[in-house]
């Protein structure tokens, strides 16, 4: 029986090692190639580079105009996801604690949003922001990310996680005399640290990897994101991959190094949510 019990862990880790390096190969692939003359990654795709080339890295980082570029996808997404937190927390707690029909049904419009794309409302969507004159500004893609693709899911999130929260500590508010608004901001938001830092991720993986709405709403060159750079840098009949590939680790270099930061605390708000519900 143990044995048996030793061969199965065997068999599962061998299983486990073999599809964790499948998933590897694209990674490293990408990351090997970064540092390859074109003659080298033509003749050996997975092999090891001979030296270290960061030129490739110069090159690109110049081609796409990164400075400029990284502060337009900083300005988007740092607006947006506290547009976000602040929007749909307040919203998700009104319809966690109203008992009225009317924000049920609110609620279940704000779910449609995620199952209907946003894609299908292009053309309205295009001829409003242009209505506002907001084409070719980052404000009005701030707009279009909070309200038109990140809103629902974030609602959805704060809404089961406010509904954990003990409605007693509200009612004691209300006994000292305290308005719904000063409730919220010094007693039910404090304790949505764990969501407020899932949301943020999660909104900020979004709205950083978000390539669609800056391509239809920035067509300022001063005003690109760092996708849009590596899409200008694409060739329209042959692309050299040892140019491009720089490009992309720099564009989710900031991403990861974020995401890296942040990971206990997207752990931290799961867990804490699982254990409340």
């Amino acid at each position: 029986m143990i044995q048996t019990r030793r061969f199965n862990n065997v068999a599962f880790n061998i299983f486990y090692a073999i599809i964790g390096a499948v998933m590897l190969l694209p990674i490293y692939y990408l990351l090997v190639t970064t540092f390859k003359t074109p003659a080298e990654a033509t003749a050996s795709p997975l092999g090891l580079p001979r030296t270290l080339n960061f030129s490739n890295y110069i090159e690109a980082f110049h081609a796409m105009n990164y400075p400029r570029a990284i502060t337009n996808n900083l300005l988007i997404t740092g607006f947006a996801v506290i547009i976000l937190i602040l929007i749909s927390s307040m919203a998700a707690y009104v319809i966690a604690r109203s008992k009225k029909r009317m924000f049920k049904w609110m609620f279940a419009i704000f779910m449609v949003g995620l199952i209907i794309p946003f894609q299908i409302a292009i053309i309205p969507l295009y001829k409003l922001i242009a209505g506002m004159h907001l084409m070719n500004t980052l404000p009005g893609v701030i707009l279009i990310d909070v309200f038109c693709i990140n809103l629902p899911l974030s609602i959805f999130l704060f809404r089961g996680f406010i509904n954990t929260v003990p409605i007693e500590l509200e009612e004691a508010a209300a006994i000292d005399g305290y308005g719904t608004f000063r409730t919220f901001l010094s007693i039910i938001f404090p304790l949505l640290k764990p969501i407020v830092s899932t949301v943020a991720i999660l909104d900020a993986l979004a709205i950083w990897n978000d390539f669609l709405t800056p391509l239809l709403f920035l067509q300022d060159p001063n005003k690109a994101v760092l996708l849009q750079e590596v899409y200008k840098n694409v060739g329209p009949f042959s692309t050299n991959w040892t140019s491009f590939f720089p490009m992309l680790v720099l564009s989710t270099l900031p991403l990861v190094i974020f995401f890296l930061i942040m990971q206990k605390s997207i752990i931290d708000g799961v867990v804490a949510g699982a254990v409340k519900g």
